[in-house]
Formats: C-alpha cells, structure tokens, sequence
C-alpha cells in the first residue's frame, strides 16, 4: 500500500471519528437533559451570560460533563449548557462559548454547534460583545448581523472531517437568515431598545485592534469587530442551520472618540444592559415560528 494510499485512509478514519465524537456528545447530553429536544440554541456571549437565568425548568450541564467537549476559560464565560424554555420555545443555551483565542483549533470551536444541530436544534442564535466601528453607534446599542467578515484566517470546515457530516462548500449568501433579522429588528423597535442593522467583523485575538486596524476594517465595510462569532456560523450554515447575530456595542473601538477599550469596560456595559439584552432576546424568540 502507498503512502497516498495510507494518507487517505486515516483521513477517512479521522472523518468518521469526528462525527463518531459528536453522536457520542450529543447521546450524553441528552441523557444529562432527560431527554430534551431543543428547538433553537442560543450562544451567550461576554457579559451576556445572566440570560440563561430565564430560562424556565432548566437543567444545567457543564461543558466539562460533555464528551469531547473543551471547557471555557474567558473571563466571565460559566463554561455550562442550560435547557429549558424560553417563552414556550424549547432552548438549549450555550452561558459561555469557546474561542480560538483560548488555544482552541477552529472545529473545537465549532463542536458544539456541531452537538446542538445534532440533538435537534434548527436555529442558531449567537450574541456576542462588540467594538463599534461605525461612528453612527453609540455604547449600549445592539447591532444584528446583516452579514459579516472573516478576518480569523480559520475555517472550521478545513480538511476531510467536516465533510463527512455535510458537504464542506458551503453557500455563506444570507448566512444570516433574513426573516430572523427582520424579527429582532421589529422586536428592538418595539420594545424601545436602539438597535442597528450591520456587518460584522470577526478575528482571532486576544488582543484589542490598533487604531490603524480599526481605519482599515472601515474601509472593507465593517460595523462592528470583536473576537467570536464567524467560526460558530460557519459551521451552522454548513449543516443547515438558519442563523440570527446579535451584538451588543460595549465599547467604540480602538481610536474612536479617543477610545482605548479594555476588559472591564466589555463586562461593566454588559452587566448596565443585561435587562435590554433579556427583553429583546425573549421578545425574539416568543415570535419565531417553525
């Protein structure tokens, strides 16, 4: 047998063990929610985490109780499913999430959307802390993702693995589905809450961006920038399903108005709109319909 010969069988292998890993994931965590079957699975994501509180009869597992599952170490990141209802929708959430950042390869961020596909979910909504690029935004606004920017240089869907589960070229037009954005937009206007319609730009970290890197991002069209989001979709879109982004401004980014954002400013902003941020995501999912 040839060494080509070789190369493509344990490509192979490793392919199905992939998706071996995910059954096996998915098999546990329902045997840990009795059962569940969600119906949308949402991504909370700095300072955004308290969410999860709403959730009605929920059971909470911790990512480090999952097969095959990387535990969250950013700060303020719980690192736990929780499943429950939210508005009588069945919710599995994510308080916390997993970013390059930390040390992990690109399908280990993406193994859990992978895991929540898998046990039933069909919609995926991400949330997330964002820098403001577009001057029009102010700190505390929301922005949904109209589209967005991959300025990683990661893609889940590298290699053989990932198209053992589904085909790996995968269409990003409308990657974030429109009725779902038209929602949360009537939601916000609704409920009184500022919110803007925008693309978003996403790398890799940890590192805050440099003002030359902020004038260039506006340049290519940017809203908004921060260090999550992208891969979670990418791998989403790739196994069908439909998206909705959510950002919440924290901070202008680095150079606007002077700014010079840190940690504690993401989390502080976070903590002063964690009530707008729970009205609007309820008020979201009391209106989507499957």
């Amino acid at each position: 047998m040839s060494e080509q010969d070789d190369q493509q069988i344990f490509g192979q292998l490793r392919a199905l063990d992939l998706s071996a890993r995910i059954d096996e994931a998915a098999r546990g965590l329902s045997v840990a929610t009795q059962g569940f079957r969600p119906q949308i699975a949402v991504v909370l994501g700095s300072g955004l985490g308290g969410f999860a509180d709403r959730i009605e009869n929920a059971i909470k597992v911790p990512f480090a109780d999952v097969a095959h599952m990387r535990e969250s170490t950013a700060a303020g990141h719980v690192g736990r499913f929780v499943a429950g209802e939210v508005e009588g929708t069945r919710v599995i959430a994510m308080q916390g999430r997993l970013h390059g950042y930390e040390g992990y390869a690109p399908q280990e961020v993406a193994f859990p959307i992978w895991l929540m596909q898998r046990m039933g979910t069909e919609i995926l909504i991400t949330t997330n802390a964002a820098g403001a690029i577009n001057e029009a935004y102010h700190v505390g606004d929301f922005c949904v993702m109209r589209d967005h920017i991959n300025l990683t240089g990661r893609n889940p869907l590298v290699g053989q693995e990932a198209n053992a589960i589904a085909p790996r070229f995968v269409s990003l037009y409308e990657a974030y589905d429109p009725y779902l954005r038209a929602l949360a937009l009537d939601a916000a206007r609704r409920l009184g809450i500022a919110a803007h319609e925008g693309t978003y730009l996403g790398l890799l970290g940890p590192s805050f961006e440099t003002p030359a890197e902020i004038r260039a991002f506006r340049t290519l069209g940017a809203d908004t920038v921060a260090m999550s989001v992208v891969e979670e979709v990418i791998a989403a879109r790739h196994v069908g399903m439909r998206v909705l982004g959510i950002s919440l401004c924290t901070n202008m980014a680095c150079g606007i108005e002077g700014a010079n954002p840190d940690d504690d400013e993401v989390r502080d902003v976070g903590e002063w709109k964690a009530a707008d941020f729970d009205r609007l995501l309820s008020e979201i999912i009391a209106g989507i319909t499957f």
